[in-house]
């Protein structure tokens, strides 16, 4: 049976992609591309071989291309580096494609789109989950700086290795064979043993190809935010034909990236979980043309009248004429005063395979009565000897479907408390135990060196500065219902109030858990940012009628 990963296209699909690249020939081996290579190009194998060589374990061949297969991963619709070497064997003939020209025929041909996305994504799946590789990261399992690297990483699909100076003799000799110290810790190595101490996410982001470069234009909409609200906002918006570039600070997923398993989401009877709906999310709004940028933290917003102008962590600028902000919300730290101690090293905002390890017959805890919680909870239960659920009310299904109520009363290993509150961490550098207090004042000390907190969600808006109408927590207001004195006077929209989704300012939308009354689940949240782009076109035909009319 064909291995999936490596479909062989038809002679019509290669007939058709050759209006989108050149034939060339190689008599003996060449390098097409290279190992960190960015917008690195696309081969169809016309005849002969191309090996795909890993530089990171003594040019290991992972793959042979042979005749009418073809050489990419997902990373080809971003600005992503390539990960391997390409090299063609003996006399060799392909079909060159650039990014630019893949889009397009991705775009437009559905049959050779599936083949390439489905080959794609299980080959990124391979690379990360089978392969040890990439980036070296070298820094401490309890420090702060290394967690929110690897987390960074984790969570865009970033491929990396990671050498733990406290348990690893091969993390020390690297140390001292740059000749640095601890306090150069984190550093990053690349295949070419370059080495960047203390990287920032901008370094980081910018070398693999996360962050990436787009025109200087005024485009149709702007995302503000990679959630799944955002990120099915593109996904619609772009496969309509609008010009979309959409900006998270982080990752894509949201605060759904960091379920472990959902599985009340329509059409995934075995679940999924949120880092990959986020991902696969991620390539499918790329395939439409969606310019997606990471990380980028939305700064100060500006609207001119005829447009709005974002300035955005990295010294980026974005014009726009509509902006679909899809922020959503933050878990709050608890109320302890030494918390900031703990988090990435015992204190964490989602459990990911990343923490499973270190959770390994070890008791955690977990904080929260909602979905991300229950989905956590059960999650670490496959790999912590015990998990203790803490939940400051005294129903566990007040906030919690019930399919996951079931889930963790069935669990022999789960422990909840209810009517109870984390209220001291201790431990010299890492967490190592906690005390946990009752409603009636009794406290208990427990083992626990690993806490996950899903509470009380704040909403991401600071970087709105009072420009459009909010509630008293902050929440966004659209609709209908925003009071006339808060509605942005504009004398081309005199009697028009604002669309469902729209803000008290035209053509600046809101979608997801950033915005009021909305409903805290996955499914509403795409459902939300679907719908929303129905309002662009309307706002966007309203802005350009009424262009028309001034000229």
């Amino acid at each position: 049976m064909k291995d999936p990963r490596f479909p062989e296209l038809t002679q019509r699909q290669i007939t058709i992609l050759k209006a989108y690249g050149e034939v060339e020939s190689h008599p003996s081996e060449a390098k097409i591309f290279t190992l960190g290579d960015l917008q690195y190009d696309f081969f169809v194998v016309l005849d002969g071989e191309v090996s795909i060589e890993d530089p990171y374990n003594d040019n290991a061949v992972i793959v042979v291309h042979q005749k009418n297969e073809f050489t990419g991963d997902s990373g080809m619709l971003s600005n992503r580096g390539a990960q391997f070497h390409a090299i063609t064997k003996g006399d060799t003939s392909v079909l060159r494609i650039t990014p630019k020209k893949l889009k397009e025929a991705i775009a437009r041909h559905s049959d050779i789109s599936d083949v390439l996305l489905n080959a794609f994504l299980l080959r990124q799946e391979t690379v990360l989950t089978e392969f040890t590789g990439g980036i070296k990261l070298v820094g401490s399992g309890n420090s702060k700086e290394t967690y929110v690297i690897r987390d960074f990483m984790d969570k865009n699909h970033i491929w990396y290795n990671f050498l733990d100076v406290d348990v690893s003799e091969s993390a020390l000799e690297l140390l001292e064979n740059f000749n640095l110290s601890k306090e150069d810790l984190p550093f990053l190595i690349n295949s070419d043993a370059k080495v960047c101490p203390n990287p920032s996410l901008e370094q980081l982001a910018r070398y693999s190809g996360v962050l990436m470069d787009f025109e200087d234009k005024v485009f149709d909409l702007l995302v503000i935010g990679a959630g799944p609200a955002g990120l099915a906002g593109s996904v619609y918006a772009a496969s309509e034909g609008l010009s979309v570039v959409t900006i998270d600070s982080k990752a894509p997923g949201g605060q759904a990236g960091k379920s472990s398993k959902i599985e009340n989401y329509l059409g995934f009877p075995t679940g999924i979980s949120g880092s990959d709906l986020a991902n696969r999310a991620y390539v499918q709004a790329q395939k439409f043309g969606c310019n997606i940028s990471i990380p980028h933290k939305a700064e100060k917003i500006e609207h001119t009248g005829s447009h709005f102008i974002l300035h955005a962590t990295n010294d980026k600028t974005i014009k726009t004429k509509a902006i679909m902000a899809a922020t959503g919300a933050n878990y709050r730290s608890l109320p302890i005063d030494n918390i900031e101690k703990y988090e990435g090293s015992g204190v964490y905002y989602s459990a990911t395979g990343m923490n499973a390890s270190a959770c390994k017959n070890e008791l955690v805890g977990v904080v929260g009565g909602g979905n991300s919680a229950g989905q956590a909870a059960l999650f670490l239960a496959n790999h912590a000897r015990e998990v203790h659920v803490v939940l400051r009310g005294d129903n566990l299904g007040a906030k919690m479907s019930d399919y996951l109520v079931q889930r963790i009363e069935a669990a022999e290993n789960i422990f909840v408390h209810l009517d109870t509150q984390v209220t001291e961490l201790t431990g010299q550098y890492h967490l190592v135990s906690l005390v946990l207090e009752n409603k009636a004042g009794e406290k208990t000390s427990k083992n626990i060196t690993n806490l996950f907190t899903f509470i009380g969600a704040r909403p991401c808006t600071e970087w709105l500065q009072g420009l459009v109408a909010t509630d008293e927590k902050g929440f966004i207001c659209t609709g209908p219902g925003i009071k006339q004195e808060e509605l942005h006077k504009c004398s081309i929209y005199t009697g028009r109030e604002p669309q469902s989704l729209e803000t008290s300012i035209p053509g600046f939308f809101a979608v997801g858990d950033v915005r009021k009354g909305s409903v805290k689940r996955v499914a509403s949240a795409v459902g939300e940012g679907s719908m929303c782009v129905s309002q662009v076109h309307q706002f966007l035909a309203d802005l350009k009628n009424t262009t028309a009319i001034e000229a």
